[in-house]
């Protein structure tokens, strides 16, 4: 089968859907299928400080992918003082899949995010007459579409007319279903993985051992929304309190300088270190430094971070929210905190530390799961199975409706629109 993969973000960008993309590019070369990589990146100054960017390396790019990296210059008029042009993007995502259809007939599409990769998918799909695949992903149905009419309208018409929509967990289909007036149904859940070869408990260390003092972890988006400013205030509560521990932060993101700022204050500089930015090969070695992985977010998809450091042996605690709750089980195999309390965050993280037979109980659970259910030979079946399935049902004629004028014009760009002016944060 021949598919064209379309990514919002892939490395050098550190990001969630870049370890997603390698990951299943990886496995589906590895299936015999013949995929191209169309990837965006940010190219201007800006863009590049934000997450990391720049064209994608072709050393990352696995073996047998042909890559095509094209320069988000729509969006990257923010460098120049204007609004986002995601529009243009759009338009440049759909003529490069056409190009490539062109060349060599493409079996699928499959886009990493409803939009813009999501909704040129569709409009190339429709173009072409080539069925496509929507992965929603993260903040794309958390955020997207609650800004502004014309993300609303994008949104809702990708929701609408993708031939065949994947979603990461069940309660995040069922708030992005219940929040753009869609059926449920319309969505197949694939659950996240992790490469359980690459992440691994660390070596002669029993998993679930704390070290003295013990050291929580943090590793990913350094974002507001991910809530790592709640866990720095809950390390202040936990030392507070007279207990001794460490926090490693790791990762990079739009929030990085702010939470550098507040871990360099006086009652926070003598326990907490901010790594910075750690790649995807360097992060194994960033969780076996860690004892209890916490990761307090706001809302998820489905959480690669989570499912990382439950391969690597470590103890969970996370908060009860969309995309957290479908791995994470109170209890089971970690703890949850209601979002956005760092008192309550405190208590839980203090109970994983106190009760060693709960902690090694929890660990073995969770390094159970994440092998039989949450590796990537697991979900990449999944997937091909959904190409598999669009492709019948599209050649069967079985196709969602378009617009009763059959076209693709949504509503008066809305300039206004908050990722207009920061669309690093879509």
């Amino acid at each position: 089968m021949r598919i064209c993969f379309v990514s919002r973000r892939y490395w050098p960008t550190v990001s969630g859907m870049s370890a997603y993309a390698e990951n299943l590019l990886r496995s589906l070369t590895a299936a015999g299928h013949e995929v191209t990589l169309v990837s965006q990146y940010r190219g201007d100054r800006q863009g590049r400080a934000v997450y990391g960017g720049g064209p994608p390396p072709p050393e990352r790019v696995p073996r047998g992918v042909r890559l095509v990296a094209l320069e988000s210059l729509g969006e990257q008029a923010v460098a120049d003082g204007r609004p986002a042009d995601f529009e243009a993007d759009v338009a440049a995502l759909c003529d490069t899949i056409a190009d490539l259809h062109a060349r060599e007939p493409l079996d699928v599409l499959h886009a990493q995010y409803g939009y813009p990769p999501g909704l040129a998918a569709v409009e190339a799909s429709e173009r072409l007459g080539v069925p496509s695949v929507v992965s929603i992903q993260g903040g794309d149905g958390h955020w997207v579409g609650t800004c502004c009419a014309t993300h609303r309208a994008a949104v809702r018409r990708v929701l609408r007319d993708a031939p065949a929509l994947l979603i990461g967990s069940a309660s995040f289909a069922a708030e992005v279903a219940a929040r753009h007036r869609i059926p449920v149904e319309r969505f197949t859940v694939v659950p996240g993985a992790t490469d359980t070869e690459l992440f691994r408990p660390r070596p002669s260390r029993r998993p679930g051992t704390i070290g003295d003092p013990p050291t929580l972890l943090y590793h990913g988006r350094i974002d507001v929304r991910k809530g790592v400013l709640d866990l720095l205030e809950a390390v202040r509560l936990l030392l507070a309190e007279g207990r001794r521990l460490r926090l490693l932060v790791s990762g990079t993101g739009p929030d990085l300088d702010r939470l550098t700022r507040r871990a360099r204050q006086a009652d926070l500089a003598d326990a907490v270190e901010v790594l910075g930015p750690t790649g995807y090969h360097g992060a194994p070695a960033v969780y076996r430094q860690g004892d209890v992985f916490v990761s307090p977010t706001w809302a998820e998809g489905f959480s690669n971070t989570i499912l990382e450091a439950m391969a690597c042996g470590l103890a969970v605690v996370s908060t009860s929210v969309v995309g957290v709750v479908d791995c994470v089980r109170d209890g089971v195999n970690g703890l949850l905190a209601p979002p956005r309390d760092p008192g309550a965050l405190a208590g839980v993280v203090g109970r994983v530390l106190d009760d060693a037979p709960l902690r090694h109980r929890l660990v073995r659970t969770a390094l159970e799961q994440v092998r039989s259910r949450w590796s990537w030979p697991v979900a990449a079946g999944r997937i091909g199975t959904a190409y598999e399935e669009v492709r019948a049902t599209w050649s069967a004629g079985d196709r969602p409706g378009r617009a009763p004028d059959g076209g693709t014009t949504g509503p008066v760009v809305d300039l206004s629109c908050r990722f207009r002016r920061a669309p690093h944060l879509l």
